[in-house]
């Protein structure tokens, strides 16, 4: 797996999503259920040492309580994945999120890509400076997420990020509400890939390519292949696994997006 600097650290390409540790399957209110029956704390840390051996040296991850206790236990064992925060409104603020974070060890922090969708559409953007602000203050990079194109127009002209988190589809419209509603029947629109990726060419931070695999509906080979060509020097990309649906997932994820990647 290749190795990248991102700010001042040196990460592998791919990041561990965490998504399915939580029951955010982004398919159905059943399939939540599973992988929260699936993911128990044993089975979670055991695919944090997956990542580890496939070659993966990172994980973006939720602030909530569930996962911080499980990063503390990993870390107490003798893991290494280099935690990449994500904030959780729905335990939070933004300034609590990242207080959390930087106690259990995280290296970047950045605001929720639902909110960012909210505050954006809302003319709200001073909320995501001033926690821009904070999350750079406790000396993690400090980054925003979203699933629109325009939190990504609105943060290069107002606001100064070390780094985007770009999700390649817009499956559910946050605008009036911030939060993720388990079973809504989420669209992913090619339209809405193409947008987004031809605005990353454009941004001037680096960025993490995600739900590239359209959360498990797009073919694993040329979902990867696509995100190849859309990734820049410096960008990584993160991925969310099931293994109930395959043991080796990571480990074949890994080999799909190293065969992908143009080396150079």
């Amino acid at each position: 797996m290749d190795l990248v600097s991102f700010g001042p650290l040196r990460v592998s390409r791919m990041l561990l999503g965490s998504n399915p540790f939580s029951g955010f399957s982004h398919q159905s209110v059943e399939r939540d259920q599973e992988m929260l029956h699936h993911y128990s704390s044993t089975r979670i840390k055991q695919t944090f040492r997956e990542a580890e051996r496939a070659g993966l040296t990172g994980l973006v991850g939720r602030t909530d309580y569930h996962m911080m206790r499980l990063l503390l236990e990993y870390y107490d064992e003798g893991g290494t994945l280099a935690w990449f925060a994500q904030t959780c409104p729905e335990v939070g603020s933004t300034e609590w999120c990242a207080d959390r974070a930087k106690k259990f060890g995280a290296k970047a922090c950045h605001v929720h890509g639902g909110v960012m969708d909210f505050l954006t559409a809302q003319g709200k953007g001073d909320e995501a400076k001033r926690g821009v602000e904070y999350i750079r203050k406790l000396g993690m990079l400090a980054g925003v997420a979203g699933h629109n194109v325009r939190v990504f127009e609105w943060a290069e002209k107002n606001l100064d990020a070390d780094y985007y988190m770009c999700c390649y589809y817009n499956p559910s419209r946050r605008d009036e509400n911030p939060a993720h509603v388990h079973g809504y029947n989420e669209l992913y629109a090619e339209s809405d890939r193409q947008a987004m990726t031809d605005l990353i060419q454009t941004l001037s931070k680096p960025v993490i390519h995600y739900k590239v695999l359209a959360a498990g509906r797009n073919d694993p080979a040329a979902a990867f292949a696509f995100c190849r060509s859309k990734m820049r020097a410096n960008d990584l990309v993160c991925v969310g696994v099931h293994t109930k649906d395959n043991p080796a997932m990571i480990a074949d994820d890994a080999r799909l997006f190293d065969a992908a990647l143009p080396r150079g």
